[in-house]
């Protein structure tokens, strides 16, 4: 199944999104990472924008809480023109 391309889009703005509040909020990809109960390679997984790897609601929702940001502001990162 292939992506459509505004997904495959709006997926990368999640993306780089989370690593900008995670670096805003002085946070290593170790840090985040424990406080949302994954493995620090799961952290770098989902940075990655090439490495397509999804993230469920509940960690979407996990992320915003430990970013201190509310999870639509992830979701809208970089559509605003």
């Amino acid at each position: 199944m292939t992506k459509e391309p505004d997904v495959e889009q709006r997926m990368t703005n999640l993306f780089y999104a989370i690593g900008y509040y995670r670096r805003r909020r002085g946070l290593s990809q170790e840090q985040l990472a424990e406080e949302v109960g994954i493995s620090r390679q799961h952290m770098a997984a989902i940075e990655s924008p090439n490495m397509d790897r999804g993230l469920s609601l509940a960690l979407l929702f996990r992320l915003a809480r430990a970013l201190e940001v509310e999870p639509y502001i992830l979701l809208k990162f970089g559509t605003e023109e």
